[in-house]
């Protein structure tokens, strides 16, 4: 199959007057139709970033993005335009994201009318099927933002990104700002919706429990760098990297009788001030080899689609 989704050796810097800041070092990984993909990994390590360059919300410095075959970081702005209805995202924090003097009516039907898809059949219509979908009454389309909770606000934000019909969704921590309760509802609906539309999702989070809940597979991110891929079942199951065991042991587990050992990193994340030049993980990790300093392992399949980097690994 060819992927819907398929990004090349990403890059993306930042510039603090004469310095370069590397919050993305050369990601490559491909999203297939209806799939759910996890992006996961502590805060700061370039997740947020990686999807806001993939709908080219910010310009990388390097790389490729196709959609369906599409070269998106080749368009121009008014080509890039037009891919917008099929390349959508849910933001983390709805307070922010939705525009407090729009009702939710104006919200939704602005990416209509932006795309021109105001005349193909009735917008008022689209609009009830649309709030139906993320189990709101459609008499919520004459309130504004300030007027609903947190958790109908998101269903409003993923209602903005699904009414244009899109193949492909980034959401970034959807459901991270909400209670827990309203959190498993949220993650039901977007299942639902997946079962449904056939939508297919890069879903961003630090909480891995949602993720497995969710997801098909799973890409671990750490400083910038895809660590660690594989099968959802796989990865949570058989971690292979240090770092990604070092993730899933931090689960909390509700059995209050039950004990995890927690695998605790020494050390702090490395400086993103320059480009890393061998294994990013090699200063925390407590198997390194002195070649771990001087050469980057690459993403190696160790079977099944489950694929890592490190020369340990690669030794096997």
């Amino acid at each position: 199959m060819e992927p819907l989704l398929r990004v090349e050796e990403l890059v993306k810097t930042f510039r603090q007057g004469q310095i370069t800041i590397w919050a993305v070092s050369g990601v490559s990984f491909e999203v297939f139709r209806g799939e759910a993909v996890g992006l996961v990994g502590e805060s700061g390590c370039g997740k947020t970033t990686t999807a806001r360059c993939i709908l080219r919300l910010i310009q990388p410095a390097s790389g490729r993005v196709y959609l369906a075959g599409t070269d998106l970081s080749q368009l121009s702005e008014r080509e890039m335009r037009a891919q917008r209805r099929h390349i959508q995202m849910v933001f983390q924090d709805p307070n922010t994201s939705l525009n407090p003097r729009f009702t939710i009516r104006r919200t939704l039907a602005e990416p209509l009318r932006l795309h021109h898809l105001d005349d193909d059949r009735s917008v008022e219509e689209r609009l009830h099927e649309t709030m139906m979908r993320v189990n709101l009454e459609p008499s919520f389309l004459d309130r504004y933002p300030h007027q609903l909770s947190g958790g109908q606000k998101q269903r409003v934000g993923i209602a903005r990104a699904i009414i244009t019909e899109p193949r492909f969704v980034a959401l970034d921590e959807p459901a991270s700002s909400l209670d827990m309760s309203i959190r498993i509802h949220i993650i039901a609906l977007l299942k639902r919706l997946q079962d449904e539309l056939g939508m297919t999702y890069l879903f961003i989070s630090h909480d891995l429990s949602t993720v497995r809940a969710l997801c098909n597979r799973v890409l671990v991110m750490y400083a910038g760098q895809i660590v660690e891929a594989g099968q959802a079942d796989d990865v949570f199951e058989r971690p292979l990297h240090h770092y990604t065991r070092a993730l899933l042991s931090a689960i909390p587990i509700p059995d209050p009788q039950a004990r995890r050992q927690r695998i605790l990193l020494e050390g702090e994340p490395p400086s993103l001030f320059e480009r890393p030049v061998g294994c990013v993980f090699h200063e925390r990790c407590p198997e390194a080899q002195p070649r771990c300093r001087d050469h980057q392992p690459a993403l190696l399949d160790t079977g099944g689609g489950h694929l890592v980097t490190c020369h340990r690994i690669s030794e096997r």
